[in-house]
Formats: structure tokens, C-alpha cells, sequence
């Protein structure tokens, strides 16, 4: 597969090429969701602010579909359009925490059909530390042209989540703690789901930065991730699942996602918890 991953240098040279490029700042951490005001404070120049909460995800659902489920398909392309996408576009995201918004929209963005959308590897930070320039204000670009098309991704419902943690391997991406059961700030109920196997997105950080494809080979292959096994992976409501899912896509694995995550499943009450490692 083709690296997603971009580095500042490589970005400053496609957008100083021919193809069209188009940046989305998606400025969101799990504490502080709504990042305009970084945003306009600061930017990479052209970039133009997703909300993830409402343009990446279909609030005001009920519970039992999670907190961060699929927008409907009608809507992502008005997002999409109003962002100024267009049909043949190379979309770049990047965040401020981890690239955990920027994953969100590669995966979503690509669920969607979009075929050429990649990340900053680092965000802005790794693109300041470069020495590039930033820009204030906002960006209201064109309106774009593209049509899109959903299942371009591999999902998982419930049910194939509970199965696949049988058969394959289901990553649950949360911090170890929250994996144990031993505290859940956020869900109904504390604890995994029976047979899921956890890789926390810190284990294959380095200072906000995806840590090199042998890296990442080796933290997935101690839990079993090889060719030929098939990989699901969950977090507490999809965010972070995607983050996993694009540091698989880095060695060559294509993991289906479970978008309702723990927020779904815990909603559920009749849907066994494993708790402890």
C-alpha cells in the first residue's frame, strides 16, 4: 500500500506542484472538541476548518449508536462540497493532538470514496518545527464538486465485532486503563469487549508523530497481527479506532473499523463486558 502519511516537506512540495491540493484543519481533542479558535488564530495557509464533531460524525443519535456514529452519506457530501473538495482533489488533514482528527477524516473521507487523502504525520506542530509559515483567519473556499459513495471502507456491526474478536483480532485502542475497567469517564459501563486484544494509540506514538512502518509491524505483531489474520478495531466511540487503523494501513494490514465503538456496545445491555487484561 502507499504511505497516507505526508511530511511537511512533502506537502510544501505538492502544494507547490500542479495537482490540486486541499488542506482541512481538523482541530479536535477528546478534552476540547471544537478547535476554531486555534484555528483561526493559526493555520496552515488554505487549510479550512473541520468541525469533527459535526462534520465528521451525525450528533444527536441515540446512545445506542454511539457518541461519534457515520454521518448519513447526503450530508458527509455537503460537508464535503462546502469544505470545497472536487472531484480528483489530493485531501490533506491535519490536527493539533496526535493526528487523531486528521485520522478520523482519512478514514471517513476514504470510507466515502474519496480515493487520494492523506495526513500530516505531526500537524501543525511538525509543519512549524519545519520552519513553514502559518496564516490567521478563516478559509471559505469555493464550493466543490464531488459525489460520494459510502462502504469504500471495511465496517463492523455488533455482532461482527463479537465475532471477529473470536477469529481474527479486534483491537481496542483505549488507554490501558479504561481497557481493564478500572475507570470509564465517558461510557455506560467499564471494561472491553470478551476477547478484544489492547494497543493503546500511545504504543506507537513518538512525540505526536506515527513511529516508522518496523516499528508499527512490531507493536501489532505482538498481539498476533500477520498476513492472512484478519484485523477489526474499536475505541471508545470511533476517533481513535480510525487513528489505529491508519497506523495498520502504514504496514500493509486493512483493518475494519467498528464506528459505534465501546459507546455502542456498553449501550447496550445485553452485550457481555470483560474486564482486567
Amino acid at each position: 500500500m502507499t504511505s497516507a502519511l505526508v511530511t511537511p516537506r512533502q506537502l510544501r512540495g505538492m502544494l507547490e506542484g500542479s495537482s490540486t491540493v486541499r488542506l482541512l484543519d481538523v482541530r479536535w481533542r477528546l478534552d476540547s472538541p471544537h478547535g476554531r479558535a486555534e484555528y483561526e488564530r493559526e493555520h496552515l495557509p488554505g487549510a479550512v476548518y473541520v468541525d469533527l464533531d459535526t462534520d465528521l460524525a451525525a450528533l444527536g443519535k441515540p446512545a445506542t449508536e454511539g457518541r461519534h456514529p457515520l454521518p448519513d452519506i447526503a450530508a458527509l457530501q455537503e460537508t464535503a462540497r462546502r469544505l470545497g473538495i472536487c472531484y480528483g482533489d489530493t485531501v490533506i488533514a491535519y490536527d493539533a493532538w496526535n493526528n487523531m482528527g486528521a485520522a478520523r477524516a482519512w478514514w471517513l473521507l476514504g470510507w466515502a470514496g474519496i480515493r487520494d487523502v492523506r495526513v500530516l504525520n505531526g500537524g501543525i506542530a511538525a509543519w512549524q518545527a519545519a520552519g513553514l509559515p502559518v496564516e490567521s483567519g478563516d478559509v471559505v473556499p469555493a464550493r466543490g464538486d464531488v459525489d460520494l459513495m459510502p462502504g469504500s471502507r471495511p465496517t463492523l456491526t455488533m455482532d461482527e465485532a463479537a465475532a471477529l474478536a473470536d477469529e481474527g483480532v479486534l483491537i481496542d485502542s483505549r488507554a490501558e486503563e479504561r481497557f481493564r475497567g478500572e475507570t470509564e469517564p465517558l461510557d455506560p459501563r467499564a471494561g472491553h469487549i470478551p476477547g478484544a486484544a489492547n494497543v493503546p494509540a500511545a504504543s506507537y506514538l513518538r512525540d505526536g508523530i506515527f513511529a516508522d512502518a518496523d516499528e508499527l509491524a512490531h507493536v501489532f505483531r505482538e498481539i498476533g497481527v500477520e498476513p492472512g489474520v484478519e484485523v477489526g478495531t474499536y475505541c471508545g466511540s470511533g476517533v481513535t479506532a480510525a487513528h489505529t487503523a491508519l497506523a495498520l494501513h502504514e504496514i500493509g494490514v486493512t483493518a475494519s473499523l467498528f464506528p459505534g465503538s465501546w459507546s455502542q456496545w456498553s449501550n447496550h445491555s445485553d452485550r457481555p463486558v470483560a474486564t482486567g487484561r
